[in-house]
């Protein structure tokens, strides 16, 4: 091969390798991965739907261990939201089961065969990750309610988060919240897989703008919630 024929091909595979993906190439990485969610037992998500409740708790934590070392002022939240994308950086990653992360990969293979038995296998999938998410979550709040891990102050701190939650929105100002929240989160999957060394950073901004936007994300937000009625901050029908 001649040394112009070699450098010509270096220079394609350069440009290919600085070319963003297509669509297509987007949409089927997307797709196998819900096919193998689709495929694992339910013993297996259930382990891994509950791992992820519990590691979503370490959001509500950070955020609290942030705001504690920084002053009472206007800004201090937009600083210690960065400390809600710990707890999605830990599942993401870790390649857990979080609800609103499987909301969107596995309607590709649905869509894909339409039938009942793989409407069903949906189904399956979300209600034992949601139901373990939510087990998680209120396993770890109850771990923070009912030990002395953690100082009174930083206590105190939970105790303040809890109370912070937006439900002074109401049923449908919370949906509509919630709504975004999800979105933001599935919207992550798709930028992930060519995300190549930005992983961290993608998790990081999209989770960030869903904590600054106290957009509830239905499992980080259910442990301080949690939290608050265990402790007695908040009321269960509140």
């Amino acid at each position: 091969m001649s040394t112009r024929a070699h450098e010509n091909r270096r220079v394609e595979r350069e440009i290919e390798e600085r070319i963003a993906p297509p669509g297509a190439v987007v949409y089927e990485a997307i797709f196998r991965e819900g096919q193998h969610e689709l495929d694992r037992g339910s013993r297996a998500l259930a382990w891994s739907g509950l791992a992820a409740g519990l590691s979503m708790g370490f959001s509500f934590v950070a955020e609290a261990l942030l705001r504690l070392q920084l002053p009472e002022a206007r800004w201090a939240p937009a600083v210690s939201k960065l400390g809600y994308s710990i707890g999605f950086l830990i599942v993401i990653l870790g390649r857990q089961q979080l609800f609103t992360k499987n909301t969107l990969t596995v309607i590709l293979p649905l869509l894909s065969r339409r039938s009942r038995s793989r409407l069903a296998d949906v189904g399956r999938l979300w209600i034992i990750i949601l139901g373990a998410n939510l087990a998680g979550a209120l396993l770890f709040a109850w771990f923070l309610a009912d030990t002395r891990v953690f100082d009174p102050e930083t206590r105190a701190m939970f105790a303040r988060l809890s109370a912070d939650l937006p439900l002074a929105a109401g049923f449908w100002g919370m949906l509509l919240r919630s709504i975004l929240a999800g979105g933001l989160i599935a919207l992550m999957i798709w930028l992930l897989p060519f995300a190549e060394s930005a992983h961290v950073w993608v998790i990081t901004a999209l989770a960030y703008i869903v904590g600054l936007g106290h957009f509830p994300h239905i499992v980080a937000a259910s442990v301080p919630a949690f939290y608050g009625v265990l402790t007695g901050g908040l009321g269960v029908g509140r």
